[in-house]
């Protein structure tokens, strides 16, 4: 079973003023350089069969942490205990040699894996048709693209299901085909008991994927929780500018709600009506519904655009929109005004519950401007009382059409 325990973790890296100062400190013995500090008393316990995602911004100390739990990297202090087979893809393509063949690449980096030279002959066959890769496994690996390698090394390292699964951000240079048959085959291993440690900036993989998400910074774990929790409260500190603030609250039903923005402009209560006007938690699938925004002003504002996002149960976006997409300019507002925004739709959603986040920003996205950005501004239930039973979270009913099959006369003499 595959135990991962990161205890006080930290990482530095020596700066030397002076290309003889690091000789200088060798013949002294006195400290000549400064520490670059990349992690700082990072810890964590990742249970057996646990899904773990970590996210943060590009330099937070994400690879880093992977390299140093692999074992590639020492630490400065603390430490990093993993128990079980590993299989680890980190740097793209880490540990192949260009003039060699892809076939003998996959010898070396199975035998680095601890697997045998006869375990790699026997997974050879389902390392080539997992790859995809044609010809070229014979053929030196310089002559790959980035997603072939990409390809390779995967097929690689999960030949065998591990213990642990341990995966940089390297997936991403893999096409849309290529990815969907890795997370397939993560999937699998997750249901057959592999502990599983992840990086991405993949907001619907880190949730599809993980039970708990990390959010590093400056080289820090700064949130630790549910995956939706952990990315809205990630893509609030992205919206966060100079004199933004990010703020959590806990809701009564046990979820947490992340707001962030300047306050130049808010919502002051957004409310779901049906077709008679009457404030609604449980709407009918494909019922006409109205979501009523009430805005006020803070601050002077030439233009101001708001736009919300339908997501599920699980935080992935289902439906998203902004009046600046829709064609209706907002500006010329003074501090102390107020408006109304009514949006009507056909609840066109599948069986389950839902939360609307709202954004208050300038043009198309609050990463811009952030005036507000508020999570779980709104949560609602949607029950299948008069349709005909439907998987998935879209409502699409189709028309069928049936036409008897009418055999063509034979053209043969």
């Amino acid at each position: 079973m595959g135990v991962l325990t990161v205890s006080n973790l930290s990482k530095a890296y020596k700066r030397y003023p002076g290309k003889w100062a690091r000789a200088r400190e060798w013949l002294t013995g006195k400290p000549g350089h400064d520490k670059t500090w990349v992690l700082r008393d990072i810890s964590f316990h990742v249970r057996p069969g646990e899904a773990v995602g970590i996210i943060g911004v590009n330099g937070a100390g994400k690879s880093t942490l992977l390299k140093i739990i692999c074992g590639t990297t020492q630490p400065t202090g603390g430490s990093a205990r993993i128990e079980g087979r590993v299989a680890a893809l980190l740097e793209l393509g880490m540990g192949f040699h260009p003039d060699f063949t892809g076939r003998q690449n996959v010898f070396m980096a199975g035998q680095l894996l601890g697997m045998t030279g006869s375990e790699i002959s026997a997974c050879m066959p389902e390392i080539e048709a997992f790859a995809e890769i044609g010809d070229y496994i014979d053929r030196p690996v310089r002559m790959y693209s980035s997603g072939m390698q990409m390809r390779l090394a995967f097929s690689v390292a999960t030949a065998v299901r591990p213990d642990v699964l341990i995966v940089d951000e390297a997936l991403s240079v893999g096409d849309a085909y290529f990815q969907h048959k890795s997370f397939n085959r993560i999937r699998e291993f997750r249901e057959q008991g592999t502990t599983l440690l992840i990086v991405s900036h993949d907001r619907g993989a880190i949730q599809n994927l993980c039970d708990r998400a990390l959010l590093l910074g400056e080289g820090r774990v700064i949130k630790d929780g549910r995956p939706d929790e952990v990315m809205d409260y990630y893509n609030a500190l992205i919206a966060e500018r100079e004199n933004a603030t990010v703020e959590v609250r806990a809701l009564a039903d046990s979820r947490v709600q992340t707001c962030s923005g300047t306050g130049e402009a808010r919502v002051e209560s957004i409310v779901l009506h049906n077709a008679q006007g009457e404030a609604v938690e449980f709407v009918n699938v494909g019922e006409p519904v109205q979501l009523e925004v009430r805005v006020r002003i803070h601050a002077d504002l030439p233009e101001l655009a708001f736009g919300y996002m339908i997501k599920d149960r699980l935080g992935q976006p289902v439906f998203g929109t902004n009046t600046h997409y829709l064609g209706l300019e907002l500006g010329g507002f003074a501090k102390g005004d107020s408006f109304v925004l009514r949006f009507s739709f056909p609840a066109n959603l599948g069986v389950g519950s839902y939360s609307v986040s709202t954004a208050l920003h300038v043009s198309d996205s609050h990463l811009a401007s952030n005036y507000e950005w508020r999570d779980l501004a709104l949560m609602f239930n949607v029950l299948n009382i008069d349709r005909s039973t439907f998987i998935g979270v879209n409502w699409m009913l189709p028309q069928v059409e049936y036409l008897p099959f009418q055999p063509q006369p034979s053209t043969c003499r």
